[in-house]
């Protein structure tokens, strides 16, 4: 009854199941090991002591940025350099722009320093003149898929859509830091910009988006040995009525 397993169509069934549930339950097992990799480094952000709390430390120290050093405060000196307005912000439910200054520290690279924000169509303050020593909470380069982000371009002269060494290379004919820092106390009257919390530490909607892929990668596998147990009771049956002779006799088309 069940020969109908060593035809070419069952073969090429079977080898597709074969390969398909491992398939599944693989990527159901790494979208599952992704949310508990995002639990684990939100309950150690949780132990760890608040960034900002900590003492302070000089910049070269704390980098390269990672979940350890974001929100650390880092300290450095140097001249105030060029100036760029990063619009579309928002803080405290108001939008604006970020003031990004770049400060030349005294090994030639270039540390972008957030001063503060600004309503719109408010102009920006000069930076201060002369050397000065800075400290903020140390922050990773952005990326085009940071909130507030604005990756498309096409913003006017002195304007910038990202805070990194990516965007500033054109910008600028000097080295740039992988980081940047907002300082805790603004100047000039702007208000201070608050430091992000470290990507992929808590639990968002990626982590529970994870989790949710987890359970979806299994009912596929289920699906498929469910469709799979289908076929075979409906070809067995097919093949049982036909051995007793209650195969359905073929329409006459005359």
């Amino acid at each position: 009854m069940y020969r109908f397993l060593l035809t070419p169509r069952w073969w090429g069934i079977n080898v597709f199941v074969v390969l398909a549930i491992p398939f599944c339950v693989f990527m159901g097992s790494w979208q599952l090991g992704r949310f508990e990799d995002r639990v684990q480094s939100h309950n150690a952000a949780d132990e760890r002591p608040d960034p900002a709390e900590q003492r302070a430390a000089p910049l070269r120290e704390l980098l390269p940025v990672d979940q350890k050093t974001s929100g650390r405060t880092a300290s450095a000196t140097g001249r105030y350099g060029e100036q760029f307005l990063v619009p579309d912000r928002r803080v405290d439910g108001h939008s604006g722009s970020y003031v990004l200054t770049l400060l030349r520290t005294d090994g030639g690279k270039a540390l972008p320093v957030v001063r503060g924000w600004l309503p719109k169509d408010r102009p920006a303050p000069a930076p201060p003149t002369g050397e000065v020593a800075v400290a903020g909470a140390l922050q990773a380069s952005e990326t085009p898929g940071t909130d507030g982000v604005n990756a498309s371009g096409g913003l006017p002269r002195g304007q910038l859509g990202m805070i990194s060494a990516a965007s500033l290379v054109n910008l600028v004919p000097y080295e740039v830091y992988d980081a940047w820092i907002t300082l805790a106390k603004a100047d000039s009257g702007m208000t201070a910009v608050p430091a992000a919390k470290p990507q992929n530490t808590g639990l968002d909607l990626k982590a529970f988006q994870n989790l949710g892929y987890t359970g979806e990668w299994f009912v596929f596998a289920g699906f498929v040995i469910f469709m799979w147990f289908r076929l075979l009771r409906r070809e067995a049956e097919a093949a049982e009525d036909a051995e007793l002779g209650l195969a359905p006799e073929p329409t006459s088309t005359g």
